[in-house]
């Protein structure tokens, strides 16, 4: 028995056209906009899309979903270009932020806790949400009310930079709060 198999086969879907342009238009007529704003009124396809090369522009569909389609005399790469800079534009506005974790123990001493505050704050001034955790092993489930104490103390050293979205709360054998880092002034 002889196994074929398909060369260049990728699962990935292949890239379709975003913005249905020139030849690219399904519908037979559309109301085409000049570039200057002005209607021209509702022409077949092809005799728009040689208008527009006339004009040395492409045909570009703006609104897909009216009847007939809206299409504009413009020129795509320019188009193009200026709606990926918006995009990239909204991507900065947009704050991202990553979620860090740092777990603690209900017999936590001191020094280790001080070190675990000096991480924390670390992470909530370069804006980062924590995700902070005491895990409960074996026998230590039935004294929830020290976790709640390490995590209070812990909450109270971090005050300055971050605050806590709730209340800790059980989930599972672990007690859990999530911080957010403060506003500040120049925000």
């Amino acid at each position: 028995m002889e196994v074929r198999y398909i060369r260049n086969y990728s699962r990935a879907k292949p890239v379709k056209n975003v913005d249905p342009v020139n030849e690219y238009i399904e519908s037979d007529q559309v109301l085409v906009i000049d570039d200057q704003g002005e209607k021209l009124g509702v022409l077949n396809t092809q005799t728009a899309i040689q208008m527009a090369f006339e004009k040395e522009l492409d045909l570009v569909v703006v609104s897909p979903g009216s009847k007939p389609p809206v299409a504009k005399f413009m020129d795509y790469s320019k188009y193009r270009y200026e709606q990926q800079r918006k995009a990239k534009e909204m991507k900065k506005k947009t704050q991202a932020f990553e979620l860090k974790e740092i777990r603690l123990s209900p017999t936590i001493d001191k020094h280790d806790l001080e070190t675990k505050k000096s991480h924390c704050v670390k992470f909530l001034q370069k804006g980062h949400k924590v995700k902070l955790s005491i895990r409960f092993f074996g026998r230590m489930i039935t004294h929830i009310e020290i976790g709640k104490t390490v995590m209070n103390t812990f909450l109270e050293m971090i005050q300055e930079v971050g605050s806590p979205d709730g209340k800790p709360s059980m989930d599972g054998r672990s007690l859990i709060v999530m911080v957010s880092p403060n506003k500040t002034k120049g925000e």
